[in-house]
């Protein structure tokens, strides 16, 4: 495949880890055991959760961040009703959780991903984002 910018690259490069983590069976076990103890606000949100449907809901939510930052219009659909279902008035998500969403994400990526590295974790952090802004801007509404 050719591409016009590395941006495209970084984009692909993304996908590419996203898709090794994904392969892995501990890797969303991984994220939310870090996810859960990153603050003491994160675990009760979870209490009434079926986690086995959390867990596909998941993969799917950053496959769709993903998606966003490439333009995807089924990114950008998915990434509103995200952002709907996260905001002040539904789940109440707020704002200063998704760094630790973001963080707890990246450590459970580098776990999993044997080719992870510095590179690759600026990659996906900018990437998601572009997502994860747009859901911030959005928790009021």
């Amino acid at each position: 495949m050719q591409t016009d910018t590395s941006e495209s690259l970084e984009k692909d490069e993304v996908v590419v880890s996203f898709g090794r983590c994904s392969l892995k069976p501990e890797f969303i076990d991984t994220f939310y055991e870090i996810f859960l103890a990153s603050s003491p606000k994160i675990a009760p949100m979870f209490a009434n959760t079926d986690m086995s449907k959390q867990k596909g809901l998941l993969k799917q939510g950053i496959n769709m961040l993903l998606l966003y930052a490439k333009g995807s219009p089924t990114g950008k659909s998915a990434v509103r009703r995200l952002t709907e279902s996260h905001s002040k008035k539904n789940l109440d998500i707020a704002p200063d959780m998704y760094p630790l969403w973001l963080d707890s994400l990246m450590k459970a990526v580098s776990i999993t991903d044997p080719e992870f590295n510095p590179v690759l974790e600026q990659q996906w952090r900018s990437r998601l984002k572009i997502g994860i802004e747009a859901m911030k801007d959005g928790y009021e509404s």
